[in-house]
């Protein structure tokens, strides 16, 4: 019995690549009727509200849940709505930047540590109740320190104090960001 062979380089529509690990992989070609139908059916566009953030997240939702089982057409429209949503994320202030008393708070909490926790950091129990209360800033040291301990930038933790209720002559200055060591120059 004889078998014909075929003189075609590759009978599907995929082509082997050696990803990183050294595995073996299969990547496709976007079929541009599918990816054309899942357009149609998103409908794609700048976001410029919170309605139209709400229409894309409910979008991107069913394809984000497919996980790895996302086909080639899925997983360029999925790029595509994470791309818008960032955008408008990034143009938007969508979560307020916090103080640096705030920023611990939240820390410490969502990995459900205490302020003895932060010893290694502050030196003595005080100086942690202190940051932690916002009744002493935290230096530029304790700042590279926290974040090397939640694994976060220093920014977090670096603004310059200024107090909630200022007095009254300190008050032009706080709101123009003299305070501590910066000073005006006094006529």
């Amino acid at each position: 019995m004889a078998y014909k062979v075929s003189r075609l380089k590759t009978s599907s529509h995929t082509k082997n690549t050696t990803a990183p690990p050294g595995r073996k992989t299969a990547t496709s070609r976007l079929n541009p009727r599918k990816y054309a139908k899942l357009l149609s059916s998103t409908l794609p566009r700048i976001i410029e509200d919170d309605a139209g953030l709400r229409q894309i997240t409910a979008s991107v939702e069913p394809l984000l849940d497919k996980g790895t089982r996302r086909t080639t057409e899925e997983e360029a429209v999925c790029r595509l709505l994470l791309k818008l949503i960032e955008d408008y994320q990034q143009s938007h202030s969508v979560i307020s930047k916090l103080d640096p008393k705030e920023a611990l708070e939240a820390l410490l909490e969502a990995r459900n540590l205490r302020q003895a926790d932060l010893l290694p950091i502050f030196g003595s129990r005080s100086r942690v109740s202190d940051a932690v209360n916002g009744k002493r800033g935290i230096s530029k040291a304790q700042a590279r320190k926290l974040a090397e301990f939640f694994m976060s930038s220093p920014d977090l933790f670096s603004w310059i104090s200024v107090p909630r209720n200022p007095c009254p002559h300190c008050a032009p200055l706080a709101s123009l960001g003299y305070y501590g060591s910066q000073r005006p120059d006094w006529p």
